[in-house]
C-alpha cells in the first residue's frame, strides 16, 4: 500500500508529495461535490414565491423561458407560473407524497408525476412526441414551462377552454382532457377551490408583472423599438 505522502530529498530539504493516483481521486471528489452544490443552488425554489417580480429577478433566465413558451403556445406567463406554483411550489424534483400502509408505513406514490410541472410519465412522453423535444426533462424549468403552455394549448383545442381562463385550464390540467370533458371535477369541491386559488394568483401575478416586466425586456427605451 502506498503511503499518503512520499518523501523527497532535494537540496537538503525534506518535502512530501502526494501520489498522483490519490491526488486524482481527491480532485474528482471535489469536482463531484462542487457539481452537487451547484445543482442544489440551481434547482432550489425561489425565496419569495408570491411575488413574480422577485421570482424572475432571483431566477435568471426564467422570464425568458416563460416568455418563449407564452409566445409559442399563447398562454399568459402569469397563468403558467400560477399553475406551476400550485403543482410543485417551483421545486425541480417534486413528487407526490407517498401513500400510507396501515397509517404508518410509507407506501407507493399515487402517480408518476414529477418535476416543476408534475407531469406524469405518459403525458410527458406525449408532449415529447408532439413537439419533437425528446431530450426535454421534467426537472428543467424551460422544458416544464413549455410543457404547461403545450398542455393549455391542448385544452383549448380539445375542450375549447380560453387560454386566459386560468380556472378551467387548471381543472383540465388536473383531471386530464378526457376527465374535463366528462366533468369529473363536478363533485370535487376541494379541486374547484384549488382552481380558484390558481386563478386569483394569476391575477396577482399579472398586476405585479405589469409593474416590472419592462426591466426583464431590457427597459422602456428598448421596449419602444421592439
Amino acid at each position: 500500500m502506498l503511503p499518503f505522502c512520499q518523501r523527497q530529498i532535494c537540496c537538503g530539504v525534506s518535502r512530501y508529495t502526494m501520489p498522483s493516483a490519490q491526488l486524482l481521486k481527491i480532485r474528482r471528489s471535489f469536482v463531484f461535490f462542487l457539481v452537487i452544490v451547484l445543482m442544489g443552488c440551481t434547482s432550489a425554489p425561489p425565496e419569495n414565491k408570491n411575488d413574480i417580480c422577485k421570482i424572475f429577478s432571483e431566477k435568471k433566465g426564467w422570464y425568458k423561458d416563460a416568455k418563449k413558451s407564452s409566445r409559442r403556445w399563447g398562454t399568459d406567463i402569469t397563468v403558467m407560473m400560477s399553475m406551476m406554483y400550485q403543482e410543485s411550489s417551483f421545486m425541480a424534483r417534486a413528487k407526490p407524497p407517498r401513500t400510507k400502509i396501515l397509517w404508518v408505513l410509507p407506501g407507493p406514490r399515487p402517480a408518476s408525476a414529477y418535476g416543476y410541472a408534475q407531469a406524469t410519465n405518459d403525458t410527458w412522453r406525449a408532449y415529447q412526441r408532439a413537439t419533437g423535444r425528446g431530450g426535454a426533462d421534467r426537472n428543467k424549468f424551460d422544458d416544464a414551462i413549455d410543457f404547461i403552455g403545450w398542455y393549455n394549448d391542448q385544452s383549448q383545442r380539445k375542450n375549447k377552454i380560453s387560454k386566459s381562463d386560468a380556472y378551467h385550464l387548471y381543472l383540465a390540467y388536473h383531471e386530464g382532457q378526457g376527465g374535463f370533458a366528462r366533468r369529473s371535477y363536478k363533485n370535487k369541491q376541494w379541486l374547484k377551490d384549488v382552481a380558484t386559488k390558481v386563478s386569483k394568483r394569476s391575477g396577482v401575478y399579472r398586476a405585479q408583472l405589469n409593474e416590472c416586466e419592462a426591466k426583464f425586456n431590457g427597459g422602456w427605451f428598448r421596449k419602444l423599438f421592439s
